[in-house]
């Protein structure tokens, strides 16, 4: 098949390689135009658009569709099929109506749950053991379409939101290249959403990252491991900002007020909650690198009773 491929970042690119070993041509490759990126705010190329320029692929980097000149060279490529990966744009029927056999997306939920923009840290964060990936047919409506393949995926006690996307950006590599041998049949049978059953994945925001100690353990937990890389889960220590890259809850009764350390050793920071305890294991001060309790421990010295928060 002729195949233009839509995408930007690096869970993106895990199915552009995959594609890219495979007999179909990639004509062309959609991602979004450049961002300024680190410290210096320099313009840098998605991960999506350097794996096309080391192919010689064609990239396409329009704002978004509504000049008619972009539509035209979408259909200029004459391809088959669209493929999409978490492109950063909502796309017009009019595009998904030019390849041949439309669009499908690739999305990191079990659909109907978890449409939207963050699905693999809000499954962490609710508390979900099992999301996964389906291939859908895309139409208008945001990760409403026909599900046409899916792939279920364990979520561990511990998982951060980084192990989940590696795990995922690999899962729907693979679940791509076994559903495109049979596409046609696929869509044909494609399963309907339940609508009802649906649930949004809002985008993530900054002030998410702040922990409210008067919540249980195991929220708290979830949301460390959801924050891991991004916003990361924060606190305040002595008027400083700790940010907490790993924690577990752990069944330690208690009559501390939440947000005061109960124990402190090179294990971990027990902090009481609303109920139950989090263990810190990995803590972060800002300005400094992010360190194992062990080790912070060496340059600071926190005392049983302090408060968090």
């Amino acid at each position: 098949m002729r195949i233009i491929f839509a995408g930007t970042p690096d869970f993106a690119a895990h199915s552009l390689e995959a594609l890219l070993t495979t007999e179909h041509t990639i004509c062309a490759v959609y991602t979004q135009p450049d961002r300024p990126a680190g410290r210096g705010r320099k313009l840098t190329a998605s991960p999506v658009k350097q794996i096309a320029l080391d192919h010689q692929i064609p990239v396409e980097q329009p704002d978004n569709f509504k000049q008619q000149a972009d539509r035209d060279t979408l259909a200029a490529y004459q391809a088959d099929i669209m493929i999409v990966v978490a492109y950063g744009l909502l796309l017009p029927q009019v595009v998904l109506d030019t390849p041949r056999l439309g669009c499908i997306n690739i999305h990191a939920s079990l659909l109907p749950r978890w449409r939207g923009a963050a699905p693999i840290q809000r499954a962490i964060l609710a508390g979900d053991t099992e999301t996964g990936i389906c291939i859908m047919q895309m139409e208008a409506g945001l990760d409403t379409g026909p599900v046409i393949s899916r792939a279920h995926c364990p979520i561990g006690q511990n998982d951060t939101a980084q192990q989940l996307h590696d795990r995922l950006a690999r899962l729907g590599a693979n679940t791509l290249l076994k559903a495109l041998p049979s596409l046609i049949t696929l869509q044909q049978h494609a399963e309907i959403q339940q609508h009802e059953c649906s649930t949004y994945a809002s985008k993530l925001q900054k002030a998410e990252a702040n922990i409210d100690w008067q919540n249980n353990a195991k929220a708290i937990a979830r949301q460390v491991h959801a924050f891991n890389p991004w916003p990361v889960a924060q606190t305040q220590w002595q008027q400083k900002t700790c940010r907490i890259r790993s924690a577990e809850a752990i069944n330690s009764p208690h009559t501390a007020a939440p947000g005061q350390i109960v124990q402190v050793d090179k294990k971990g920071i027990d902090v009481a909650c609303g109920q139950g305890v989090l263990r810190i294991t990995d803590i972060q001060l800002a300005g400094k690198r992010s360190m194992s309790v062990a080790d912070f421990l060496n340059a600071n010295t926190l005392s049983i009773g302090e408060q968090l928060g």
